[in-house]
Protein backbone atom coordinates (compact mmCIF):
# COMPACT_ATOMS: atom_id res chain seq x y z
CA UNK A 1 0.00 0.00 0.00
CA UNK A 2 1.26 3.77 -0.74
CA UNK A 3 2.19 5.18 2.31
CA UNK A 4 -0.61 8.52 2.91
CA UNK A 5 -1.23 11.58 4.44
CA UNK A 6 -1.90 11.57 8.27
CA UNK A 7 -2.94 14.86 10.40
CA UNK A 8 -2.23 14.84 14.21
CA UNK A 9 -4.09 17.13 16.07
CA UNK A 10 -2.83 18.49 19.05
CA UNK A 11 -3.62 21.36 22.29
CA UNK A 12 -1.97 24.94 21.01
CA UNK A 13 1.64 24.71 22.49
CA UNK A 14 2.41 20.85 21.99
CA UNK A 15 3.44 21.25 18.23
CA UNK A 16 6.84 20.15 18.65
CA UNK A 17 6.55 17.57 21.73
CA UNK A 18 4.19 15.54 19.48
CA UNK A 19 6.55 15.81 16.67
CA UNK A 20 9.31 14.28 18.91
CA UNK A 21 6.75 11.55 20.40
CA UNK A 22 6.61 10.72 16.17
CA UNK A 23 10.21 10.81 15.46
CA UNK A 24 10.24 7.84 18.49
CA UNK A 25 7.98 6.14 16.52
CA UNK A 26 10.83 6.12 13.50
CA UNK A 27 8.82 9.18 11.46
CA UNK A 28 10.66 11.44 9.76
CA UNK A 29 8.86 13.52 7.21
CA UNK A 30 6.96 15.77 10.01
CA UNK A 31 5.69 19.31 8.91
CA UNK A 32 4.57 21.35 12.37
CA UNK A 33 1.48 23.52 11.81
CA UNK A 34 -1.17 25.33 14.35
CA UNK A 35 -2.16 22.78 16.48
CA UNK A 36 -1.40 20.00 14.34
CA UNK A 37 1.52 18.12 13.02
CA UNK A 38 1.41 16.68 9.31
CA UNK A 39 3.47 13.49 8.40
CA UNK A 40 2.58 10.21 5.83
CA UNK A 41 2.67 6.69 6.42
CA UNK A 42 0.99 3.39 6.04
CA UNK A 43 -1.69 1.25 8.26
CA UNK A 44 0.52 0.26 11.10
CA UNK A 45 1.63 3.76 11.70
CA UNK A 46 -1.95 5.01 11.51
CA UNK A 47 -2.79 2.66 14.19
CA UNK A 48 0.09 3.08 16.12
CA UNK A 49 -0.05 6.81 16.31
CA UNK A 50 -3.73 6.13 18.03
CA UNK A 51 -1.99 3.69 20.84
CA UNK A 52 0.71 5.79 21.39
CA UNK A 53 1.11 9.37 20.70
CA UNK A 54 0.15 10.82 24.43
CA UNK A 55 -0.08 14.83 23.35
CA UNK A 56 -2.15 14.17 20.09
CA UNK A 57 -6.05 14.32 20.18
CA UNK A 58 -7.04 13.01 16.87
CA UNK A 59 -5.69 11.66 14.38
CA UNK A 60 -7.13 12.21 10.92
CA UNK A 61 -6.87 10.39 7.11
CA UNK A 62 -7.30 13.13 4.55
CA UNK A 63 -9.05 11.22 1.54
CA UNK A 64 -10.00 14.55 -0.46
CA UNK A 65 -9.16 18.44 -0.93
CA UNK A 66 -10.80 20.49 -3.04
CA UNK A 67 -11.45 24.68 -3.12
CA UNK A 68 -15.04 25.78 -2.73
CA UNK A 69 -16.89 29.13 -3.16
CA UNK A 70 -20.29 28.61 -2.21
CA UNK A 71 -22.29 25.58 -0.44
CA UNK A 72 -24.29 24.52 -3.57
CA UNK A 73 -19.92 23.48 -4.21
CA UNK A 74 -19.15 22.06 -1.11
CA UNK A 75 -22.21 19.83 -1.31
CA UNK A 76 -20.92 18.84 -4.73
CA UNK A 77 -17.47 18.14 -4.07
CA UNK A 78 -18.52 16.16 -1.36
CA UNK A 79 -21.10 13.93 -3.47
CA UNK A 80 -18.33 13.16 -5.70
CA UNK A 81 -16.10 11.46 -3.00
CA UNK A 82 -17.27 7.32 -3.73
CA UNK A 83 -18.75 6.96 0.01
CA UNK A 84 -19.83 2.94 -0.11
CA UNK A 85 -15.39 2.65 -0.46
CA UNK A 86 -15.53 3.60 2.95
CA UNK A 87 -18.44 2.50 4.85
CA UNK A 88 -21.96 1.06 4.16
CA UNK A 89 -25.81 1.96 4.68
CA UNK A 90 -25.80 -0.40 7.86
CA UNK A 91 -23.47 1.84 10.16
CA UNK A 92 -23.49 4.90 11.54
CA UNK A 93 -21.48 8.16 11.06
CA UNK A 94 -20.99 11.51 12.04
CA UNK A 95 -19.76 14.67 10.72
CA UNK A 96 -17.21 17.43 12.22
CA UNK A 97 -17.65 20.51 10.58
CA UNK A 98 -14.30 23.05 11.43
CA UNK A 99 -14.27 26.48 9.51
CA UNK A 100 -11.94 29.61 9.41
CA UNK A 101 -12.82 32.64 6.93
CA UNK A 102 -15.26 34.52 5.39
CA UNK A 103 -17.25 32.51 3.10
CA UNK A 104 -18.20 29.44 5.43
CA UNK A 105 -18.51 31.07 9.24
CA UNK A 106 -20.85 28.34 10.72
CA UNK A 107 -19.00 24.85 11.45
CA UNK A 108 -22.69 23.39 11.97
CA UNK A 109 -23.94 24.22 8.97
CA UNK A 110 -21.20 22.89 6.88
CA UNK A 111 -21.38 19.23 8.83
CA UNK A 112 -25.40 19.49 7.98
CA UNK A 113 -24.55 20.15 4.09
CA UNK A 114 -21.77 17.44 4.30
CA UNK A 115 -24.25 14.77 5.72
CA UNK A 116 -26.89 15.87 2.79
CA UNK A 117 -24.66 14.92 0.75
CA UNK A 118 -23.42 11.90 2.01
CA UNK A 119 -26.71 10.28 2.74
CA UNK A 120 -28.30 11.74 -1.04
CA UNK A 121 -25.43 9.74 -2.69
CA UNK A 122 -26.67 6.36 -0.34
CA UNK A 123 -30.12 6.98 -1.01
CA UNK A 124 -29.34 7.46 -5.14
CA UNK A 125 -27.04 4.15 -5.22
CA UNK A 126 -29.15 1.69 -2.91
CA UNK A 127 -32.30 3.04 -2.35
CA UNK A 128 -31.18 3.60 1.53
CA UNK A 129 -29.33 5.66 3.61
CA UNK A 130 -26.84 5.19 6.62
CA UNK A 131 -27.82 6.98 9.57
CA UNK A 132 -26.22 9.56 11.88
CA UNK A 133 -25.40 9.14 15.73
CA UNK A 134 -23.76 11.93 16.90
CA UNK A 135 -22.33 10.48 20.08
CA UNK A 136 -21.03 7.00 18.99
CA UNK A 137 -20.63 6.52 15.67
CA UNK A 138 -19.13 3.47 13.93
CA UNK A 139 -17.32 6.19 11.10
CA UNK A 140 -16.50 9.58 12.16
CA UNK A 141 -15.38 12.77 8.95
CA UNK A 142 -14.07 15.95 9.82
CA UNK A 143 -15.10 18.42 7.21
CA UNK A 144 -12.39 21.12 7.41
CA UNK A 145 -12.57 24.75 5.31
CA UNK A 146 -10.01 26.69 5.77
CA UNK A 147 -10.82 30.07 3.62
CA UNK A 148 -11.60 28.53 0.42
CA UNK A 149 -9.75 25.26 1.01
CA UNK A 150 -11.86 22.25 2.13
CA UNK A 151 -10.36 19.13 3.53
CA UNK A 152 -12.20 15.87 4.07
CA UNK A 153 -10.81 13.51 6.42
CA UNK A 154 -12.15 10.27 7.87
CA UNK A 155 -11.19 10.35 11.56
CA UNK A 156 -9.54 7.06 12.69
CA UNK A 157 -9.82 7.69 16.71
CA UNK A 158 -13.31 8.57 17.50
CA UNK A 159 -13.61 10.18 20.77
CA UNK A 160 -10.98 12.10 21.66
CA UNK A 161 -7.48 10.68 22.53
CA UNK A 162 -7.44 12.65 25.54
CA UNK A 163 -10.39 9.79 26.56
CA UNK A 164 -8.33 7.23 27.80
CA UNK A 165 -10.96 5.37 29.01
CA UNK A 166 -9.61 4.77 33.07
CA UNK A 167 -11.49 7.88 34.19
CA UNK A 168 -14.78 6.16 34.98
CA UNK A 169 -15.14 8.86 37.79
CA UNK A 170 -13.93 12.60 38.37
CA UNK A 171 -14.03 15.39 40.49
CA UNK A 172 -14.96 18.60 39.53
CA UNK A 173 -12.85 20.76 36.96
CA UNK A 174 -10.88 17.70 36.06
CA UNK A 175 -7.47 18.00 33.87
CA UNK A 176 -7.68 16.35 30.23
CA UNK A 177 -5.29 13.51 29.94
CA UNK A 178 -3.41 15.14 26.72
CA UNK A 179 -3.28 18.25 28.97
CA UNK A 180 -1.46 16.33 31.88
CA UNK A 181 0.59 14.33 29.46
CA UNK A 182 2.37 17.59 27.42
CA UNK A 183 2.92 18.85 31.02
CA UNK A 184 4.73 15.72 32.00
CA UNK A 185 6.70 16.10 29.10
CA UNK A 186 8.13 19.20 28.71
CA UNK A 187 8.91 19.24 32.29
CA UNK A 188 11.63 16.53 30.89
CA UNK A 189 10.78 14.20 34.28
CA UNK A 190 13.77 12.39 34.24
CA UNK A 191 11.48 9.20 35.21
CA UNK A 192 14.23 8.51 37.90
CA UNK A 193 13.38 11.75 40.02
CA UNK A 194 10.61 12.04 42.63
CA UNK A 195 7.45 13.10 41.23
CA UNK A 196 4.65 15.04 43.34
CA UNK A 197 1.38 16.38 42.59
CA UNK A 198 0.32 18.94 45.45
CA UNK A 199 -3.28 18.50 44.33
CA UNK A 200 -4.32 15.79 42.79
CA UNK A 201 -7.70 15.91 42.00
CA UNK A 202 -8.89 12.75 39.58
CA UNK A 203 -5.37 11.85 39.69
CA UNK A 204 -4.57 12.92 36.22
CA UNK A 205 -0.90 13.89 36.45
CA UNK A 206 0.12 10.75 38.54
CA UNK A 207 -1.66 8.40 36.86
CA UNK A 208 -0.16 9.98 33.06
CA UNK A 209 3.34 10.14 34.95
CA UNK A 210 2.99 6.76 35.60
CA UNK A 211 1.76 5.34 32.15
CA UNK A 212 4.98 7.38 31.04
CA UNK A 213 7.73 6.03 32.98
CA UNK A 214 6.72 2.55 32.25
CA UNK A 215 6.29 3.30 28.71
CA UNK A 216 2.60 1.99 28.56
CA UNK A 217 0.77 3.04 25.29
CA UNK A 218 -2.33 5.47 26.34
CA UNK A 219 -4.52 3.92 24.01
CA UNK A 220 -3.85 0.41 25.38
CA UNK A 221 -7.47 1.32 27.23
CA UNK A 222 -10.09 1.77 24.10
CA UNK A 223 -11.43 0.93 20.63
CA UNK A 224 -11.22 3.47 18.16
CA UNK A 225 -13.17 4.00 15.07
CA UNK A 226 -10.94 2.95 12.59
CA UNK A 227 -11.50 -0.34 13.74
CA UNK A 228 -14.76 -0.13 11.45
CA UNK A 229 -13.30 0.74 8.69
CA UNK A 230 -13.81 -1.09 5.59
CA UNK A 231 -10.16 -1.71 5.40
CA UNK A 232 -9.59 -2.98 8.59
CA UNK A 233 -6.43 -5.75 9.70
CA UNK A 234 -7.36 -6.77 12.70
CA UNK A 235 -4.64 -9.34 12.50
CA UNK A 236 -1.76 -6.38 11.96
CA UNK A 237 -3.79 -4.43 14.95
CA UNK A 238 -3.49 -7.03 17.59
CA UNK A 239 0.37 -7.95 16.68
CA UNK A 240 0.67 -3.76 17.08
CA UNK A 241 -0.75 -4.16 20.57
CA UNK A 242 1.07 -7.49 21.48
CA UNK A 243 4.59 -5.46 20.83
CA UNK A 244 3.19 -2.24 22.98
CA UNK A 245 2.61 -4.72 26.09
CA UNK A 246 6.23 -5.92 25.57
CA UNK A 247 7.45 -2.91 25.42
CA UNK A 248 6.08 -1.91 28.97
CA UNK A 249 9.53 -1.36 31.29
CA UNK A 250 9.82 -1.43 35.20
CA UNK A 251 9.75 1.71 36.96
CA UNK A 252 12.05 2.04 40.11
CA UNK A 253 11.18 6.08 40.77
CA UNK A 254 8.53 7.17 42.72
CA UNK A 255 5.39 9.11 42.53
CA UNK A 256 3.50 10.67 45.01
CA UNK A 257 0.30 12.61 45.00
CA UNK A 258 -1.56 14.76 47.71
CA UNK A 259 -5.00 15.97 48.69
CA UNK A 260 -6.79 17.51 50.93
CA UNK A 261 -10.36 15.89 49.70
CA UNK A 262 -10.94 12.34 50.76
CA UNK A 263 -13.23 11.99 47.72
CA UNK A 264 -10.55 12.93 45.63
CA UNK A 265 -8.08 10.55 46.72
CA UNK A 266 -10.65 7.61 46.41
CA UNK A 267 -11.61 8.71 42.58
CA UNK A 268 -7.72 8.84 41.84
CA UNK A 269 -6.43 5.89 43.50
CA UNK A 270 -10.05 3.79 41.51
CA UNK A 271 -8.77 5.56 38.28
CA UNK A 272 -5.05 4.53 38.79
CA UNK A 273 -5.62 0.76 39.78
CA UNK A 274 -8.09 1.04 36.04
CA UNK A 275 -4.95 2.15 34.35
CA UNK A 276 -2.78 -0.65 35.76
CA UNK A 277 -0.84 2.06 37.71
CA UNK A 278 -1.54 1.85 41.11
CA UNK A 279 1.39 0.46 42.81
CA UNK A 280 3.06 2.40 41.48
CA UNK A 281 1.82 5.93 42.77
CA UNK A 282 1.51 6.62 46.90
CA UNK A 283 -2.05 8.20 47.21
CA UNK A 284 -1.84 10.65 50.54
CA UNK A 285 -5.33 12.34 51.93
CA UNK A 286 -2.98 15.35 53.10
CA UNK A 287 -3.37 19.09 52.91
CA UNK A 288 -0.33 20.29 50.82
CA UNK A 289 0.36 22.73 53.25
CA UNK A 290 0.99 20.29 55.37
CA UNK A 291 3.10 18.04 53.34
CA UNK A 292 7.25 17.64 53.57
CA UNK A 293 8.42 15.18 50.79
CA UNK A 294 10.67 12.61 51.82
CA UNK A 295 13.00 11.96 49.05
CA UNK A 296 15.24 14.97 48.57
CA UNK A 297 15.12 16.65 44.66
CA UNK A 298 12.28 16.34 41.94
CA UNK A 299 9.51 17.79 40.31
CA UNK A 300 6.26 18.58 42.06
CA UNK A 301 3.38 19.48 40.10
CA UNK A 302 0.08 21.34 40.64
CA UNK A 303 -3.04 23.15 38.94
CA UNK A 304 -4.43 25.19 42.23
CA UNK A 305 -7.84 26.74 41.65
CA UNK A 306 -7.80 29.57 39.21
CA UNK A 307 -10.44 31.29 41.27
CA UNK A 308 -13.17 31.34 38.38
CA UNK A 309 -16.19 31.80 40.77
CA UNK A 310 -16.76 35.28 41.80
CA UNK A 311 -17.07 34.00 45.50
CA UNK A 312 -13.31 32.56 45.55
CA UNK A 313 -12.14 35.41 44.26
CA UNK A 314 -10.72 37.18 47.56
CA UNK A 315 -9.23 34.54 48.50
CA UNK A 316 -6.93 33.39 45.49
CA UNK A 317 -4.14 35.93 45.99
CA UNK A 318 -3.45 34.85 49.60
CA UNK A 319 -3.69 31.26 48.45
CA UNK A 320 -1.26 31.73 45.85
CA UNK A 321 0.98 33.76 48.41
CA UNK A 322 0.75 30.48 50.78
CA UNK A 323 1.52 28.03 47.78
CA UNK A 324 4.67 30.01 46.94
CA UNK A 325 5.51 30.16 50.55
CA UNK A 326 5.72 26.38 51.62
CA UNK A 327 7.20 25.47 48.96
CA UNK A 328 10.12 27.62 49.64
CA UNK A 329 10.35 26.02 52.80
CA UNK A 330 9.23 22.78 52.29
CA UNK A 331 10.58 21.75 48.68
CA UNK A 332 14.53 22.96 48.80
CA UNK A 333 15.75 21.32 45.44
CA UNK A 334 12.70 20.35 43.86
CA UNK A 335 11.19 22.06 40.61
CA UNK A 336 8.07 23.56 40.91
CA UNK A 337 5.79 23.53 37.91
CA UNK A 338 2.31 25.48 38.41
CA UNK A 339 -0.95 25.92 35.55
CA UNK A 340 -2.86 28.55 36.18
CA UNK A 341 -5.30 30.33 34.40
CA UNK A 342 -5.12 33.34 36.86
CA UNK A 343 -2.48 35.64 35.50
CA UNK A 344 -2.79 37.95 38.14
CA UNK A 345 -2.61 35.36 41.12
CA UNK A 346 0.44 33.44 39.94
CA UNK A 347 2.58 36.52 40.10
CA UNK A 348 1.81 36.29 43.88
CA UNK A 349 3.76 33.19 44.00
CA UNK A 350 6.68 35.01 45.24
CA UNK A 351 9.36 32.83 43.22
CA UNK A 352 10.96 34.34 39.93
CA UNK A 353 9.83 31.96 37.53
CA UNK A 354 12.93 30.43 34.89
CA UNK A 355 10.36 29.26 32.51
CA UNK A 356 6.64 30.78 31.57
CA UNK A 357 4.87 28.39 28.42
CA UNK A 358 1.26 29.44 27.36
CA UNK A 359 -1.49 27.05 27.56
CA UNK A 360 -5.16 26.43 26.93
CA UNK A 361 -6.55 24.42 29.79
CA UNK A 362 -9.92 24.18 27.83
CA UNK A 363 -11.11 27.72 26.29
CA UNK A 364 -9.18 29.39 29.37
CA UNK A 365 -5.76 31.10 29.00
CA UNK A 366 -3.05 29.58 31.03
CA UNK A 367 0.35 29.81 31.99
CA UNK A 368 2.75 26.98 32.98
CA UNK A 369 5.57 28.41 35.01
CA UNK A 370 8.61 26.86 36.71
CA UNK A 371 10.26 27.54 39.76
CA UNK A 372 13.57 26.41 40.67
CA UNK A 373 13.85 25.84 44.81
CA UNK A 374 16.97 25.80 45.52
CA UNK A 375 18.78 24.76 48.68
CA UNK A 376 19.97 27.79 50.47
CA UNK A 377 20.42 30.78 48.11
CA UNK A 378 20.92 30.39 44.22
CA UNK A 379 24.06 31.99 44.61
CA UNK A 380 25.09 29.03 46.64
CA UNK A 381 23.76 26.26 44.66
CA UNK A 382 25.66 27.69 41.25
CA UNK A 383 28.66 27.27 43.20
CA UNK A 384 27.92 23.60 44.36
CA UNK A 385 26.82 22.55 40.72
CA UNK A 386 30.37 24.19 39.46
Amino acid sequence: MEPFDIIAKTLFGFEQILADELHELGVKDIEILTRAVKYSGDQALLYKSNLHLRTAIKILKPIASFNVNNTEMLYQKVQSIDWDEYFSTSQTFAIDGITSGEIFTHSQFVALKSKDAIVDQFRAKFGVRPSVDIENPDVRINVHIYDTTCTVSLDSSGKSLGKRGYKLHQVKAPLSEVLAAGIILLTGWDKKNNFIDAMCGSGTFPIEAALIARNIAPGSFRSFTFENWNDFDPALWSKLKREAKRNITPFPGKIQAFDIDRHAIDTSRENAERAGVGSYITFENIDFFKSNPEIENGIVIMNPPYGERLEDRDDIIPLYQEIGNHLKQAYNGYDAWILSGNLDAIKFIGLKPSRKIPLFNGPIDCRLNKFELYRGSKKAAKQEDY
